[in-house]
């Protein structure tokens, strides 16, 4: 062991930098390889490791022939998995392969400044898919790479050291730094010009629902927005966040109305009825619903604008888009908790609305018949009948859980009487059929229900694990009332927002192990740091543009008075450029400030010193002219020039080396020159 070690030689400088390029490489790639085909990760890391295993044995790189056939084989399985080669997915497989794959053809300075403009790029489309703060820093440490690899490519010579270059690269960032800081405090909000279809889009609400949807939807704990009150915040059982309302049914999935009802002018609130204003940090959506607070009735202000955004929800309460928002966006709103003031039903939503398929569901439509039968219930009104069925859940043994199985036959016969487990789709959706077998008009709505208040933060956040569905029932006279069967086997669903909770994975389960409480800590944390990184960075807009105008004293900020900031900045910027550049061409280094100063004392003493003449021939031609005189400070010129330039050479000057060459100076101009020799330098 001891004499393999004995061998070991470090790595040239080629290797070493080629490894370091594939080490930001991998670094670069990894988000994309988590979250692209498996056959992408392991085509990579196999090509990674093969070109590192070149650069160790320092091997010829293979033929292109190689490379064509295993470009041939990526497109092909990219075809494969993702039927196009156009499109965002497509498309970022192909960089990643292009990437792995361009490495094994390093062999000139053209080849690799390719590779660092593929690295820069594909930095970019990690913002496809997220612009949270891990991904940001994520990048910028990747950023921090390249430009590390490329500051080395630009030394060609020696054997720079990593943390030279890295400090070097980080340096010139800093430097760059403020401009870009300045540009994105100014720099005019203008809508894109171009925009990736669904880039932003991510799990969410559907606008049709099968008996199981939204229990797989409640396994995703991530965030669908984040939530402020003006104010006191509303009870937790109060927090319904309206989205797509299902009255369609063909007996196998339920589906909202392809069409938008036409909206109700909203009126005026009663005043008796409380008022809660909120701010909304609502993150991209796959449908065009807005979940917004229930009794939202007026426009809310969207930061940046929304583009098809209604004066007024629809005759069902839902807010429409005319497509999914693709981008993250802040609402700022006013609700007054009550559900859609509908004036009447019309006949053919009566007959839509109480609409059952034939065969489906007997069991369940003779045990509502039945009930209907009971003498209490014969001439019973829509909410004393909603109130018995309601009853009859808290009654029975019914189980709310994620995980109810697969139901067999008819789903909703089998869950209504026999097995009684489900989740709130099952108990919406069996409820919703059993008043429509009363002959009550009734529909399912889906959204979201209750929150995570978040101190850290002091918000709310609404989880994809709160999606919620809920029944509404038509009462005549009165309208649309909400009621929810969830609140009546589970209410602390409902008053503590306590929803279910998948097991964790292998990750979390570690951490529960160590601390029960770590997990959840540490997610708070995180999310924190995410809510700021939304409203302060992604969430400045024009608006907060024109504020800042404001706050720096600006006189009715507009667009023009932010294009003339932008203009002084720039035109201070290159000012301040072109000054820098005047005094960078200008500084000295200590060595040469010292030689100056040396020049000035002889000059003084009437000896020439030409920036051309060495230490060594200004302490002979000062010993020709001042004789014995000039000897003491010749001889601090000479160990000068030791300590610099002899064995080992060594910056600075030794301590105390000035004052001594001053005082030898000074008694050198108390003696008399001495007569002119000819031999002397010059």
């Amino acid at each position: 062991m001891t004499a393999r070690w004995s061998n070991w030689r470090p790595a040239s400088r080629e290797t070493r930098d080629t490894l370091f390029m594939l080490a930001v490489i991998g670094w670069t790639i990894a988000p994309h390889v988590l979250r692209l085909a498996p056959w992408v990760g392991l085509l990579c890391a196999v090509v990674l490791m093969w070109r590192g295993s070149l650069a160790m044995r320092q091997a010829p790189l293979p033929g292109r022939w190689w490379l064509v056939a295993v470009l041939a084989l990526a497109a092909g399985l990219t075809l494969w998995t993702e039927r196009t080669l156009l499109g965002k997915n497509a498309g970022v497989t192909l960089l990643v392969v292009l990437m792995a794959l361009k490495t094994l053809e390093l062999r000139a300075r053209r080849d690799a400044l390719v590779v660092f403009f593929l690295g820069f790029f594909l930095v970019l489309t990690q913002f496809l898919y997220s612009q949270s703060f891990g991904t940001a820093v994520a990048m910028g440490l990747s950023v921090w790479g390249w430009l590390t690899a490329l500051t080395l490519a630009h030394m060609p010579a020696g054997r720079p050291r990593l943390a030279e270059a890295a400090t070097l690269a980080g340096r010139a960032a800093l430097i760059g730094t403020p401009v870009m800081m300045a540009l994105f405090l100014v720099f005019p909000r203008i809508g894109p010009l171009w925009a990736m279809p669904g880039a932003g889009a991510r799990t969410g609400l559907s606008d049709n629902l099968q008996l199981g949807d939204v229990a797989q939807l409640a396994n995703d704990d991530s965030i669908a927005f984040r939530l402020r009150f003006e104010g006191r915040a509303p009870p937790a059982d109060a927090l319904y966040f309206r989205g797509p309302v299902l009255g369609n049914y063909d007996g196998q999935r339920w589906r909202a109305d392809a069409f938008t009802p036409p909206a109700i002018e909203a009126g005026a609130s009663s005043g008796a009825l409380p008022r809660y204003r909120y701010e909304m940090l609502l993150e991209p959506l796959r449908t065009p619903w807005l979940p917004l607070l229930e009794g939202t009735r007026r426009m809310p202000e969207a930061n940046p604008p929304l583009v098809g955004l209604p004066a007024q929800p629809d005759a069902d309460g839902q807010w429409r888009l005319p497509r999914p928002l693709a981008e993250r966006v802040q609402l700022k709103a006013e609700a007054d908790l009550q559900g859609p003031a509908a004036p009447q039903l019309r006949p053919f939503e009566r007959r839509q609305l109480l609409a059952l398929p034939n065969g489906r569901h007997p069991r369940t439509r003779a045990w509502a018949n039945a009930l209907r039968e009971r003498p209490a219930l014969r001439d019973a009104d829509a909410t004393a009948l909603a109130a018995a069925v309601l009853q009859h859940i808290r009654s029975q043994p019914y189980v709310y859980t994620l995980e109810p199985g697969v139901y067999a036959g008819d789903p909703v016969d089998e869950f209504w009487l026999d097995r009684r487990e489900g989740f709130c789709e099952h108990y919406a959706a069996s409820f919703v059929i059993v008043m429509r077998a009363l002959g009550v008009p009734a529909r399912i709505v889906t959204g979201y229900q209750g929150s995570d208040f978040l101190p850290t933060g002091d918000y709310y956040a609404v989880r994809q694990s709160h999606a919620h569905a809920w029944a509404e029932y038509w009462q005549a006279g009165r309208g649309w009332l909400r009621a929810d069967p969830t609140g009546a086997v589970a209410p602390e669903r409902i008053r503590r927002s306590q929803a279910l909770e998948p097991p964790p994975g292998l990750f979390g389960g570690a951490l529960e192990a160590v601390s029960p409480d770590l997990r959840a800590q540490l997610r708070r944390l995180v999310e924190g740091l995410d809510n700021r990184w939304n409203l302060w960075v992604l969430g400045y807009g024009k608006r907060q543009q024109l504020d800042l105008l404001g706050r720096l004293g600006v006189q009715s900020p507009d667009l023009l008075a932010l294009a003339r900031v932008l203009v002084g900045l720039v035109v201070g910027a290159g000012l301040a450029g072109a000054i820098w550049a005047w005094f960078d061409a200008r500084r000295q280094t200590p060595w040469q400030r010292l030689r100056q100063r040396i020049a000035r004392e002889l000059t003084r003493l009437g000896i020439e010193a030409r920036p051309s003449d060495t230490l060594a021939t200004l302490a002979a031609r000062l010993r020709a002219q001042r004789g014995a005189g000039g000897d003491a400070a010749a001889q601090a010129l000479l160990a000068l020039e030791r300590h610099r330039y002899g064995r080992p050479g060594r910056d600075g000057t030794p301590t105390g080396w000035w004052r001594d060459f001053r005082s030898a100076i000074g008694r050198a101009r108390m003696v008399p020159a001495a007569p002119a020799d000819p031999a002397a330098p010059r």
